[in-house]
């Protein structure tokens, strides 16, 4: 039977992860994983997941299972973040979600869900989107298209092209929207824009699926969830897939969250029941660990503080190496014009140079990032940023 498997071609970002530990050069540069690091280039533990975790294993006293849905706690706190503590969804019982492993599992889940409900829907991503974005809804038999999203040659967005592919999507399809930090472009849609988003979704009849995997990564943690929150005030029903990877930097834990916004409770019912169904034929029960770190630091007003501080540590260091790299470019001499740069958000740009000068980065320099020119601005730091500079500046002059 294996003898029949074809071979499977490697993922580009895994591809890249391998090529950058084999490069003996001590000047290497890793732009490729999407993994938050900080100034010394360390992923390293948050200081309230420390301290929630000595709490958590100084309490805990069983290793049984704890339900389909994982942990109420983490569920309640996750719906009270993305949506706010008073949001009409909630107080009117409107929403059922699970913790899931990581938000790639959230993800799964709400494709199977999907499909659960409307075998043949359609679901709509951006142009471009996370790499696994389509072979996750296309494992769970969902037929994917794409919508205008990203203009490399203006790199901004293609609003009205946007919009004009929205407005043609048929009634029970899904259309997936980044809630902030769009990965790979950096790109976000602003409050007008999500305004827009939001009516055509209500007159054309289709479910919007919002992945929101960067929470508080670029501007705050109510700015950047204000379009989800406008939306599930607007739109009778919705998707939302949550990560805790990034902003609590639990990305081994692989916790996320799944939840479904219904129409009315009565509905919600019956959808909770169909999710848990889903979750019980896909991996049964999620790990507990660190759904109960993420409960323990947001059930603690110290350890909540202390939270809010670090992750907008986390995200002022990627903004202000934003700016850094266009002040390093130009005392580099370098006359393109990168000011995109600012415009974006999140760990991801795209920096628009051509195929040829990235493998010569990567050939000369040892510089990694994935052939789109996409590159994960955490992987800069105070003692790679001029050497970046420098190679990007001889290349650029050919």
């Amino acid at each position: 039977m294996f003898a029949q498997l074809k071979p499977v071609a490697t993922d580009p970002i895994l591809g890249l992860m391998a090529a950058y530990r084999e490069d003996p050069n001590p000047q290497k540069v890793d732009l490729g994983v999407g993994v938050y690091k900080d100034e010394q280039g360390h992923t390293a533990v948050l200081k309230c997941v420390k301290e929630a975790e000595a709490l958590r294993l100084k309490q805990e006293d069983s290793k049984t299972y704890i339900g389909m849905a994982g942990d109420l706690g983490f569920n309640s706190h996750i719906e009270k973040l993305a949506f706010g503590a008073a949001h009409q969804v909630l107080l009117a019982n409107r929403v059922t979600t699970a913790h899931t492993p990581g938000g790639t599992g959230a993800l799964r889940v709400a494709a199977e869900f999907i499909k659960r409900a409307n075998p043949n829907a359609t679901i709509w991503v951006t142009t471009p989107t996370w790499a696994n974005h389509i072979s996750l809804f296309q494992a769970a038999g969902l037929n994917v298209k794409e919508y205008a999203y990203y203009d490399y040659q203006t790199k901004g967005l293609q609003v009205e092209e946007m919009f004009a592919d929205l407005a043609k999507v048929p009634a029970g399809d899904v259309v997936l929207v980044h809630a902030c930090c769009h990965n790979p472009s950096g790109m976000d849609l602003n409050f007008e824009q999500w305004q827009r988003f939001t009516a055509i979704a209500k007159e054309r009849g289709f479910t919007p699926l919002v992945d929101m995997a960067y929470q508080g990564f670029g501007v705050g943690l109510d700015e950047d969830a204000a379009g989800l929150r406008y939306l599930a005030d607007q739109v009778p029903e919705l998707i939302l897939c949550s990560s805790c990877s990034k902003n609590f930097g639990l990305y081994r834990e692989r916790i996320g969250a799944v939840s479904i916004v219904s129409a009315d409770s009565k509905i919600m019912d019956i959808a909770r029941v169909n999710l848990l169904s889903v979750v019980r034929s896909i991996y049964s029960m999620p790990p507990a660990h660190g759904a109960i770190i993420v409960g323990h630091i947001l059930d603690s007003a110290e350890l909540t503080a202390l939270w809010y501080h670090e992750l907008a540590e986390m995200r002022d260091r990627i903004n202000s190496y934003r700016q850094l790299i266009i002040d390093k470019f130009a005392a580099e001499g370098i006359t393109q014009d990168f000011s995109f740069i600012t415009r974006q958000h999140g760990m991801f740009s795209f920096l628009g140079i051509s195929k040829e000068q990235i493998d010569r980065l990567k050939a000369e320099f040892s510089i990694y990032m994935v052939g789109s020119s996409r590159v994960s601005i955490a992987g800069l730091n105070h003692s790679n940023i001029d050497y970046f500079a420098k190679a990007v500046a001889t290349v650029l002059k050919g």
